[in-house]
């Protein structure tokens, strides 16, 4: 593919985000930004949130990790599921019963206001890390195929990225983000389709069920891992992680749930949670069977690149042929942004909802701050990127994001679990200390872990782990009745 056709697909897909921002946010208000007048339908929020949850790590990631865990990331996805139905039944209803805005709110309504400021800064902070990691692998990608050509660094690319993104949210926030998240999750699934059917007929596997039959034939399609408990791929770890992640990466996450809260009542929240999963675990599938057929075509065609380089350099190689490079091109982009953009947006609704109390601010000042902050956090996003690449070299991102999302997210998990499970008060003037120590505690517990427990490997179970410690953290600091 050359440059000029990359640069074209590039300026027309985001002329069509920026057209859709301008129909959608001539509302420019903070009720349309943050909670999109709660008319959202509950389908489009669904379809919107597959690409969301996925992100451009798991489009790039996911499929280059195949080869070193074969199919075991699907033990965590099946996790993921009945996370979805606990979100649905039992975190859903809480939202909506109070009628929040910031999810957080809940915590300083059951603790207090140190227990509120800490549930939020700790969101802060994971979708900051969860956001740059997904941004950064993007803008590798791009460096790689188009600005490396002209000699841009990396720094201005990542900047390039960013405001991109700034551009067509800073004005309709959530309400945008509803309808671009659809048509980014369209072309993403449009895209790994049309490289499955490329790879079909370069394997000669004829129809869907080839395409069955050499994944269930292949060694590399193993799913499950009961053999070696020690192992960080072991079933029960990897499932029990995936409800996890997902109660905390979704269900106590501003961005996922900010999505949920626009529709117009709980019953169409829950479908849209529930209808979700289901469709999530099925893409999930292609991107793994997907993964294994580049996987097979790089070993017949003597391809080095392994782990996030792999869909990138198949894709874009000459003998692919210049629709499904498109279509790479454009899952690529769309997947990436899909996360991102809501990321930005959600970020910037809990600093001014739960840190700076907007809703206490004069009427004439809110607009104004709600576009600061938007610009504040888009400035961090670049920061964090770039330290990021400073950081990591030759990693899969998906394992880096899930590894973080155990230590930031950890703390929320604690908190929320405690505040649901137990009827106890606290002393809240302490809860920032627990918040701090649970995973630093966590941190060194899996650093040591092979050496102090007889080679057991902690793996992504490490976010129960924090949540537990910052659970019996908030035990040891409750109040005497």
């Amino acid at each position: 593919m050359s440059l000029t056709t990359i640069l074209i697909l590039i300026g027309c897909y985001f002329a069509v985000l920026v057209l859709i921002s301008y129909v959608t946010g001539k509302e420019n208000t903070n009720a349309a930004f943050f909670k999109a007048n709660k008319s959202a339908p509950w389908y489009l929020v669904a379809f919107g949130m597959i690409g969301a949850s996925l992100s451009g790590v798991t489009f790039i990631s996911v499929p280059g990790a195949v080869e070193a865990n074969q199919f075991g990331y699907l033990q965590v996805v099946f996790g993921y599921f009945f996370g979805y139905l606990i979100i649905a039944f039992v975190l859903l209803p809480l939202y909506y019963r109070l009628n929040l805005t910031s999810i957080y709110s809940y915590l300083n309504d059951r603790f207090g206001r140190v227990s509120y400021k800490t549930g939020s800064f700790a969101f802060l902070i994971s979708r900051t890390v969860g956001a740059s990691f997904r941004l950064f692998l993007v803008a590798k990608v791009l460096q790689l195929l188009v600005f490396d050509l002209f000699n841009v660094p990396f720094a201005a690319t990542v900047v390039f990225t960013i405001a991109l993104i700034w551009l067509y949210t800073f004005k309709g926030g959530i309400k945008t983000i509803i309808f671009t998240d659809t048509l980014q999750t369209l072309f993403m699934l449009v895209s790994v389709m049309v490289t499955i059917l490329f790879l079909a007929s370069a394997l000669d596997l004829n129809g869907i069920s080839d395409i069955i039959n050499n994944a269930r034939e292949n060694s590399l399609s193993k799913v499950f891992f009961f053999e070696d408990t020690n192992n960080s791929q072991y079933f029960w770890k990897s499932f029990l992680s995936g409800i996890f992640i997902t109660i905390t990466m979704t269900g106590l996450d501003q961005d996922m749930m900010q999505k949920n809260l626009t529709c117009r009542n709980l019953k169409d929240a829950q479908k849209n949670m529930i209808s979700f999963s289901v469709v999530l675990v099925l893409v999930n599938i292609l991107f793994l069977v997907l993964g294994l057929m580049l996987t097979q075509y790089a070993q017949q065609h003597n391809i080095s690149a392994t782990k996030d380089d792999l869909f990138a350099t198949i894709a874009m190689m000459p003998d692919i042929g210049i629709i499904t490079s498109s279509f790479f091109l454009l899952g690529l982009i769309a997947a990436a942004y899909s996360s991102a953009d809501s990321a930005l947006t959600s970020l910037t609704t809990s600093f001014c909802i739960d840190i700076i109390e907007i809703e206490n601010k004069p009427e004439t000042q809110r607009r104004r701050i709600r576009k600061q902050t938007h610009i504040g956090f888009s400035l961090v996003l670049i920061v964090v990127i770039l330290l990021f690449d400073l950081i990591f070299k030759d990693v899969s991102v998906i394992w880096e994001l899930f590894k973080a999302a155990g230590y930031t997210y950890g703390p929320l998990l604690g908190l929320f679990a405690f505040g649901l499970i137990t009827k106890w008060q606290i002393k809240d003037r302490f809860v920032w200390i627990i918040a701090i120590i649970a995973p630093l505690i966590s941190y060194v517990l899996n650093l040591y872990s092979v050496d102090l427990f007889n080679g057991y490997e902690i793996g992504f179970e490490i976010l129960i782990i924090n949540g537990m410690l910052m659970f019996l953290g908030l035990v040891f600091i409750k109040r005497k009745i």
